[in-house]
């Protein structure tokens, strides 16, 4: 019974694109998990804890910041160009993209200024030494690169995830050689700040690189051309979809580095130190979710939601999701600690005890993969919006007094506590979307009517 169910799964077609493009990209996630670490290793390793916690925060801050400027322009290229592409439509397709790049530009250079003009404040908040303040300064001129997502959406709109994976390798290669030389040549702290930069900026270039090739194949360079108001005209409720997801994905895509700001806030950067370790650790164990649902979304967004195709899609892929989290939860248990002790050093072994308690929320966390997905699909954004503000608001609440009252232990706990209020409040609308999905009207045909 269960071998005729496998194989009535793996026959469906677009599951196996999705099978596939998730393989892609986790050959390039894997690759960089590893350099990832050794990066993480030779930093732990070469500077003081508190040393090794102000990168992290210095980090965090730059990406934190750009978490809320950013808008999910990839998820509006998908939305809006995945269709477009379908019929042959190159002129809404340059809409959109256009649009996307307006789009960065605006959010990038909002966010950086912001991020240079909070700095004094930020750096007496965090605690971090006044004497760093250039080298956050500096940081915040990657802002603009990091929120760009355009190229990541002309990418997956082509189907070159095999791209994707290979960029994903840029910027953790530059930050494993480049750590590995300011750990060897004792360049210290300022080496290390260095070596992040320039491996964050050249993944960012990477991409765009990437993008401009794929598009001179398909002869549309002229599809980066930024505009804003001019392309919104054409493209039927898009300021809608792109603000909705903007504040969604802000608060969410925010919860890694503010939590890191937060408990450097009110621990210290040391502690912060090890909250990153293990929150990195979750992360790396929770990538094949990340990764089916980077190939996920773009494959049913060709799919009729009012059919049954897409749900099913969903429960398939998020029963394959918890059996992989289910096996690396296994072995995370028993290899977690060996590895943090080998690769950071015994006096971070202590993040291992807040890394098993953040796994309890694993299986949950990945299984629950296609619901954001599934109500994009079905046009309900404000309900994903709704969502995510209020778990992410109720794990910002709980994870300020879990950490006055338990240490970094309440941090662990106010993450599982997090983790888990999104699933609930994002199971409910996409539930009531499915018992409603023959009322569900198809949108994707952007610009038909027009």
């Amino acid at each position: 019974m269960v071998a005729s169910s496998l194989k009535r799964w793996f026959s469906d077609g677009v599951f196996r694109t999705i099978l596939r493009n998730a393989s892609y990209l986790a050959s390039g996630k894997l690759g960089g998990a590893l350099l990832g670490l050794i990066a993480l290793a030779c930093a732990g390793r070469g500077m003081s804890a508190a040393l090794f916690g102000t990168l992290i925060l210095i980090h965090s801050y730059a990406n934190g910041v750009g978490a809320v400027v950013k808008f999910q322009t990839w998820q509006f290229i998908v939305r809006y160009g995945t269709p477009a592409l379908e019929r042959g439509d190159m002129a809404t397709l340059r809409d959109v993209t256009g649009f996307s790049v307006g789009l960065d530009l605006a959010s990038g250079l909002v966010g950086m200024v912001c991020g240079m003009v909070a700095l004094p404040w930020a750096v007496d908040w965090l605690g971090i030494g006044r004497e760093h303040l250039p080298l956050m300064v500096l940081y915040c001129l990657l802002i603009p690169t990091m929120t760009a997502a355009t190229p990541t959406g002309v990418l997956r709109v082509f189907d070159r995830f095999d791209q994707i994976a290979l960029q994903q390798l840029v910027t953790p290669l530059l930050r494993g050689v480049g750590a590995l030389i300011a750990y060897f040549g004792g360049f210290g702290f300022a080496g290390f700040v260095a070596t992040w930069f320039v491996a964050d900026l050249a993944g960012d270039l990477c991409l765009w690189v990437l993008a401009v090739r794929e598009l001179r194949r398909h002869e549309q360079l002229g599809a980066l051309k930024p505009g804003l108001f001019g392309p919104a005209r054409r493209l039927s409720k898009s300021w809608s979809f792109v603000w909705t997801t903007n504040v969604a994905h802000s608060i969410w895509a925010a919860w890694g580095p503010v939590s890191n700001l937060i408990v450097g806030a009110l621990l210290g950067p040391a502690a912060a130190g090890l909250f990153k370790i293990a929150a990195t650790f979750f992360d790396s164990a929770s990538k094949p979710a990340d990764l089916l649902q980077r190939s996920f979304y773009p494959e049913i967004m060709r799919l009729d939601p009012a059919s049954a195709h897409p749900w099913h899609l969903a429960l398939r892929s998020a029963a394959l999701s918890a059996v992989i989290a289910f096996l690396v939860l296994v072995v995370v248990s028993l290899g977690g600690e060996p590895v943090i002790d080998l690769v950071f050093g015994a006096r971070y072994v202590a993040a291992f005890d807040l890394l098993q308690l953040m796994t309890v929320s694993l299986i949950v966390a990945m299984a629950a993969f296609p619901l954001e997905s599934l109500l994009y699909m079905a046009g309900r954004e404000r309900s994903a919006l709704v969502a995510q503000a209020a778990s992410a608001a109720g794990y910002a609440v709980l994870l300020v007094v879990l950490v006055h009252f338990f240490g970094l232990w309440g941090a662990g706990l106010a993450y599982v506590a997090g983790v888990v209020l999104k699933t609930l409040f994002m199971l409910v609308p996409t539930f009531w979307a499915y018992r409603l999905r023959h009322e569900l009207v198809h949108e994707n045909m952007i610009g038909a009517a027009a």
